[in-house]
């Protein structure tokens, strides 16, 4: 099958994408393996590979004799052309085997626009794809994760089994279990009910959704004997959890080409918006130690000339200090450069950023995320406009030309004045830069600012709040631009029908699976690409379907109303997020957790892994 695929390579882009064979690939023996596992990463290659879950997860699988881990990605369009024509049906680079021969096939959900081609590549694996069509086990078990899972009610129809929170335990338990169900004659029906039983596994066949006459959720039902909340899991020590000690090295250049080492997991800082600080709680930290061994051996059998440090709030690692002071000493000798994402403006020594440009000096980048005082308070940023001046100050003054401001548009309560802000926010910036006697002679400086539109998303204080319509997106994105005066500034925002689309399957429920499937035949897929993208096809499916998309997108929620997702348990409480919201319209910001406990419900996972009293 390969061999064929193989004779029109040189016709695609990218042919890398599609061969495997690549440094630190694992290859075994099918006979040798009782499951065989295909990781599906709904997106290219480039972005796929890039992804340090699957990078995770793809060694752990690999790790265990009894299974073998292979990776698939979406072939893009011309290589998807080639292998319709030439009926080729979608294989794992590992051994160009379909995957429609194995045991598992798994998704990572990381965005929802991936959902068309979550759908695309099981059509172009020639897998049935609704879960009633697999019911013998002559078809793989179909498994999803990640952090859209948190509301998979719009894949409801399609996934066999959806793994809530962190998969490194929960998935290997799945796998165990199907092992002894197929050694003992068991059905898959009634695997699938086994595994309902272990916590952090979703089985939503086992569930029935009733509504009310206004199309909300009137009830969430579960078969006998199946929990009626499912919990998510978490790894509680990342000190002696499972961690790579190579990853695959791919052939072409992708996103983040460099080691990623990952430092702790959670937030402590409680933005409104932000869907990762809550669903990824508690916080749980790395020790510096382990962090500097893990991400020495990455380098050394990768050939990594960068490593990054993960986490969603880097300058929040308490130990940040001393693990910078460890990998300094081996990684300026082998001339490696250390990457800090995500850092707070509001906690960025000047020490830290000395460390930093000591190997490699590149533009900053930081996240006001709002243009006013007023409107960060709503949204519990809880950075200062002085920290934000004193920030970029300090990065000039060592040097930097280039900052980049984050910020989102149509945050709840926003008006023209905060959209002002943004604006005058990076004149502030750019005035800075000139005003500091010992910049670069004739070097210019570069302020951009990148806008988002905002989306609600479930298990945020925001996740009751309307998403602003297409039209307002429009007219305040040419507010924006009519703001800003300055050639220093460039300004760029996402496409608007994207950022509807997304919000729409954020907040959505079961009936817009028929939304999907119809979407499907008229050839959707790579929807976060704006050269795929196509509007006006979504916008017929759903009439089609009979179903009004701004329901799920411009509707504002009661606090009383059943949620799509109200039946899966992230650990924090819909009455802290009931709380928030209330905070947030009364422009009241609540500390971050180390300075005071919320009470936001993370205490039920116990162990002393978050500040909250027990």
């Amino acid at each position: 099958m390969f061999k064929e695929f193989e004779k029109h390579l040189l016709n695609v882009q990218k042919p890398g994408r599609y061969v495997g064979g690549e440094l630190n690939s694992v290859v075994k023996d099918k006979n040798d393996v009782d499951v065989r596992f295909a990781f599906c990463f709904p997106d290219t290659y480039e972005i796929g590979m890039s992804h340090l879950g699957m990078k995770i997860l793809y060694s752990q699988f690999n790790a265990r004799n009894d299974i073998w881990c292979e990776r698939v990605f979406a072939p893009w369009i011309d290589a998807e052309k080639v292998m319709v024509e030439n009926n080729i049906p979608l294989y794992a680079l590992e051994s160009h085997d379909p995957i429609k021969d194995f045991d598992f096939v798994g998704f990572t959900l990381q965005y929802e626009l991936s959902y068309s081609n979550v759908l695309n590549m099981l059509k172009l694996a020639g897998i049935p794809l609704k879960t009633s069509d697999r019911k013998n086990w002559d078809t793989p078990v179909v498994v999803a994760g990640g952090p859209c899972a948190c509301n998979p009610e719009p894949l409801a129809d399609f996934i066999d089994i959806f793994f809530l929170g962190e998969g490194e335990e929960v998935d290997l338990e799945v796998i165990d279990l199907y092992k002894e169900s197929r050694k003992n004659g068991i059905s898959k029906a009634e695997f699938l009910k086994l595994a309902a039983q272990i916590e952090g596994v979703y089985v939503p066949s086992l569930y029935t959704v009733s509504y009310n006459e206004d199309g909300t959720v009137a009830s969430v039902n579960a078969e006998d004997g199946v929990p009626s909340v499912i919990k998510k899991r978490i790894i509680k020590d990342l000190n002696t959890s499972f961690y790579p000690e190579k990853f695959v090295v791919p052939y072409v250049e992708i996103v983040h080409d460099r080691a990623v080492q990952e430092i702790f997991r959670g937030c402590i800082r409680g933005c409104r918006f932000c869907q990762a600080g809550y669903i990824y709680r508690p916080v749980r930290e790395k020790s510096a130690d382990v962090a500097n061994k893990q991400a020495n051996s990455l380098c050394e059998t990768c050939g990594y000339e960068e490593v990054s440090l993960n986490s969603l709030s880097t300058s929040d690692y308490r130990e940040i200090e001393d693990l910078l002071e460890q990998m300094l000493k081996w990684s300026e000798q082998s001339n490696i450069s250390i990457a800090l994402p995500s850092l707070r403006i509001d906690n960025f020594p000047k020490e830290l950023l000395e460390k930093v440009q000591s190997v490699r000096k590149s533009s900053l980048t930081f996240a006001p995320e709002a243009g006013t005082q007023r409107l960060r308070d709503v949204i519990n940023k809880n950075i200062t406009e002085d920290e934000i001046i004193s920030t970029c100050k300090m990065a000039f003054e060592s040097g930097y030309t280039a900052v980049k401001l984050y910020f989102m548009l149509g945050l709840p309560t926003e008006t023209n004045e905060d959209l002002e802000g943004m604006a005058k926010l990076a004149q502030k910036v750019v005035d800075l830069y000139y005003s500091n006697p010992a910049r670069k002679k004739g070097k210019p400086v570069n302020v951009s600012i990148s806008v988002a539109t905002f989306v609600p998303k479930p298990f945020t204080p925001f996740e009751f709040e309307p998403q602003v319509t297409l039209d307002e997106i429009v007219k305040k994105q040419e507010h924006l631009l009519s703001s800003v005066t300055s050639k220093k500034i460039s300004v760029s925002y996402h496409q608007s029908n994207i950022s509807f689309l997304e919000g729409v399957f954020a907040r959505g429920d079961r009936r817009l699976g028929a939304v999907l499937e119809k979407a499907l035949e008229k050839g959707v897929k790579f929807d976060g690409w704006d050269e795929c993208f196509k509007f006006d096809e979504w916008l017929n499916a759903f009439e089609e379907c009979g179903i009004d998309a701004t329901f799920y997108s411009s509707r504002k929620r009661e606090y009383d109303e059943i949620m799509p997702w109200d039946h899966l348990d992230y650990g924090v409480t819909k009455k802290f997020l009931i709380s928030e919201n209330k905070l947030a319209h009364s422009e009241v910001t609540t500390k971050n957790c180390r300075e005071q406990c919320a009470g936001c419900g993370a205490t039920c996972f116990g162990e002393g892994v978050c500040y909250e009293k027990r």
